[in-house]
């Protein structure tokens, strides 16, 4: 009896593998539900940050939560469905729903159009209008401007960065913060430059692909991995600068003081190890890095934040 459940399992195996994704799978895919979260940890954090003097509204938490939580899944369904042809042509996303035809591309249209309004109009009811003219510019800029600039010029991934930097100013105005104030500023300038070597770090790894589709990337014919070090470089050490703002307007201590530059100044280091060497690995260990900075930079500043008076 054991030699055949051994004998069995591989078959079982096998089959599981060879069976195609579910509904709940595909629609998860869609709504690039793993690379949403990040959205989602930050909005949190903004929001978080500005209930530091009144402490924190839980329900209208969860109200920004689920409003963002939908623009975000909206806005990446329209997304998918505007890059199917290319996302068919390349190995990495030729298993998403829309270019495998698992999924109609007017099912994922009418998820992209009522996640998308639903985020809006919960967040202007819920949360508040600039919240939900923050989630509007964040979908349009990703959707209308960010996705077809990707076939036409390599300044992309700069108007990429900007949807990305959003989220913590929507919490932040949603906690009942100001929109225009050198803490939402700040916070935005944090996930916008942070996300510069990040992503060049990615479109290095993944350049022959991007280059084969046509997408028009910074890496492109960076064989050497030079440039898109230097890029990498040069994003890092002006975010070290820009770390200093905080605790130089007084809305940060001494913790942030050292630790968030400190955090920029070794993504710089990696950036420019990346550049020497042009290698596989020195991109792949700035990428890991960018994943780490993040949480270890918004967990210090979380520690280190002050009210101004």
């Amino acid at each position: 009896m054991e030699e055949n459940e051994a004998n069995s399992e591989p078959i079982a195996n096998e089959e599981v593998a060879e069976r195609p994704p579910g509904l709940r799978q595909d629609l998860a895919v869609l709504m690039k539900v793993r690379l949403n979260f990040f959205v989602l940890i930050t909005t949190f954090f903004g929001f978080l940050l500005a209930s530091r003097e009144t402490g924190i509204d839980w329900m209208k938490l969860i109200h920004t939560l689920l409003g963002t939580a939908a623009a975000a899944f909206g806005s990446s369904a329209f997304n998918q469905l505007m890059e199917v042809d290319l996302d068919a042509r390349m190995k990495r996303t030729a298993d998403r729903p829309l270019p495998s035809r698992r999924m109609d591309p007017l099912a994922a249209f009418g998820v992209g159009w009522v996640l998308s309004a639903i985020g809006i109009i919960h967040l202007a009811v819920q949360v508040g209008n600039v919240a939900a003219y923050l989630a509007a510019a964040t979908i349009a800029i990703y959707v209308f401007v960010y996705t077809p600039m990707k076939r036409v010029s390599s300044t992309n991934t700069l108007v990429g960065a900007i949807p990305g930097a959003v989220p913590p100013v929507i919490g932040w105005v949603g906690a009942g913060g100001q929109p225009l104030c050198w803490e939402s500023g700040f916070l935005f300038a944090l996930l916008f430059l942070w996300q510069l070597p990040h992503f060049v770090a990615i479109n290095w790894l993944c350049r022959e692909e991007y280059e084969s589709v046509g997408y028009k990337m910074w890496s492109n014919g960076d064989v050497s991995g030079r440039k898109s070090g230097i890029l990498c470089s040069v994003f890092s050490f002006v975010l070290a600068l820009v770390s200093w703002i905080p605790f130089a307007l007084g809305f940060a201590n001494i913790v942030w003081a050292v630790a968030g530059p400190l955090l920029a100044f070794v993504m710089t280091a990696l950036g420019m190890r990346f550049a020497k060497q042009g290698t596989r690995p020195a991109a792949r260990k700035l990428f890991l890095f960018t994943l780490l900075y993040l949480p270890l930079a918004l967990l210090a500043l979380l520690i280190a934040w002050k009210v101004r008076s």
